[in-house]
């Protein structure tokens, strides 16, 4: 056999064998996870099953990530594992899905009704390579809410948790609604002597609330530690917090550069400082940077909707007048 055939059949089926590196949820199913009609309906088993470029598929429903009552478990999503919501259960490829119509739900609502003994934090990422993806759900319902020291994960992000070490995740059309926590409701970067540099793509973050900073995110960049996140085409709609009522982004001796690319920021609300943003730099190594970015209806307007203790360059941004 010639040389370049070799290749051909070894590109061939090695093509093959990445198509079969599917895993199927369904709400309620019994199988295996092999396929649609054999799906698992298990997503916490599905996860800790999936290797390095594995995609896991999950039909629209709502998931939570224990039956039981133990606060502390999260969705756990590998290194290099992508996980896609939005369908409907009969699709053959990732463009047949439709994230509006099949609402796929990861919600931290476990034990009693109401939201004081949910999940800490409903999805956990760390270590976590670009090809670690999370594309196409409604994070719900997480509350991290205990007393514990600044940055630990049972007092920060509700909706989601990312730990540094390396983590340069790509989260993707998802929306973070209705999380509580005391810092970082919606999502905490925990940039703490690791790197945590995660990519927000076509995001909604709307009604959080922080009872202190980030009532949406908050980037945390301190202890010598590295925390670069960028939002693309987001938005944040009403979320509540003391510093930042949509973004805290925060550095002492660490590097935490916030990058903003056409996002829009409405109706947020800061009890003290930062409308809209907030970022406080300690070491001069603090960044801010805004590109196309609107600001309409936050509170308070005028200096205090856009905060910053530090370095900072904007782009082509609107500024509408706030009301109490």
């Amino acid at each position: 056999m010639k040389p370049t055939l070799i290749l051909v059949v070894a590109f061939l089926v090695s093509m093959i064998t990445v198509q079969a590196q599917v895993i199927y949820v369904k709400p309620n199913a019994q199988g295996d996870g092999t396929s649609w009609e054999n799906a698992t309906g298990n997503l916490q088993k599905a996860l800790q099953s999936a290797t390095e470029g594995t995609q896991v598929w999950v039909a629209a429903g709502t998931y939570t990530p224990t039956m039981g009552t133990d606060r502390t478990v999260s969705f756990e999503l590998p290194s290099g594992v992508a996980i896609y919501g939005g369908f409907q259960g009969t699709e053959t490829s990732l463009d047949q899905r439709n994230i509006e119509q099949n609402p796929t739900i990861l919600s931290g609502e476990i034990g009693q009704p109401g939201p004081v003994d949910n999940s800490y934090n409903v999805v956990f990422i760390s270590n976590s390579d670009e090809n670690t993806i999370i594309d196409g759900f409604v994070i719900t319902g997480g509350n991290a809410n205990a007393e514990a020291m600044e940055g630990v994960r049972t007092r920060s992000g509700g909706g989601m948790y990312i730990a540094g070490g390396s983590a340069k995740p790509q989260i993707v059309n998802c929306t973070f609604t209705k999380n509580q926590a005391r810092d970082g409701a919606a999502v905490y970067l925990n940039g703490r002597t690791g790197e945590c540099s995660p990519k927000f793509l076509s995001c909604v973050f709307k009604e959080n609330e922080a009872g202190l900073d980030g009532g949406a995110v908050y980037n945390d960049g301190r202890k010598n530690g590295l925390s670069n996140p960028v939002f693309v085409a987001c938005e944040f709609y009403r979320n509540v917090g003391t510093y930042g009522g949509a973004i805290c982004n925060a550095s002492d001796t660490g590097v935490c550069n916030l990058t903003l690319e056409g996002c829009t920021f409405v109706e947020n609300v800061a009890f003290l400082r930062g409308g809209a943003l907030f970022s406080l730099n300690g070491d001069e190594k603090c960044y801010l940077e805004l590109a196309d970015c609107n600001f309409n209806g936050n509170y308070p307007d005028d200096q205090n909707m856009v905060f910053v203790s530090g370095s900072a360059r904007a782009e082509a941004y609107a500024v509408e007048k706030s009301t109490p």
